[in-house]
């Protein structure tokens, strides 16, 4: 999504985060594999794991779940029901994946698994800011 909004000249105008909802990497870098795969797509990752916090709700528009299980948590922990809105899965925003359909998790798989999710992550993010721009005049 990063590399989206910089080729449309659009980070001045969209925050994003990266945030996940259990502590087991809060501090660490990116999975080495994942930075590999991104890197070679000239995406460089960067950062440290953090985990999703209350002040989360209020400081964003939208809360995307990659999968089901962390959407679940996002809802519990929402404070409200206008909170509750604002938790979205990733792949819904992609016309061509399955309705609710998950990003699947290659932290423990071999092969090709984390270039499978940087294609599912740059259709999804794709239609996000395709939503965005029809829903936020950008």
């Amino acid at each position: 999504m990063r590399q989206l909004l910089e080729l449309e000249q659009l980070t001045a105008e969209i925050e994003i985060d990266s945030a996940g909802t259990g502590d087991w990497h809060v501090g660490e870098p990116p999975d080495r594999r994942a930075t590999a795969s991104a890197k070679r797509r000239g995406i460089e990752l960067d950062g440290r794991a953090r985990r999703v916090g209350a002040e989360d709700f209020e400081r964003f528009d939208y809360l995307i779940a990659m999968d089901r299980a962390n959407q679940r948590y996002l809802l519990r922990m929402a404070p409200d029901q206008l909170a509750k809105t604002k938790i979205v899965l990733f792949r819904n925003y992609d016309p061509d994946s399955p309705r609710d359909a998950d990003v699947p998790d290659p932290y423990y798989g071999e092969g090709d698994g984390f270039e499978t999710v940087l294609d599912i992550c740059e259709a999804a993010s794709r239609g996000l800011l395709e939503h965005i721009r029809e829903n936020h005049r950008l």
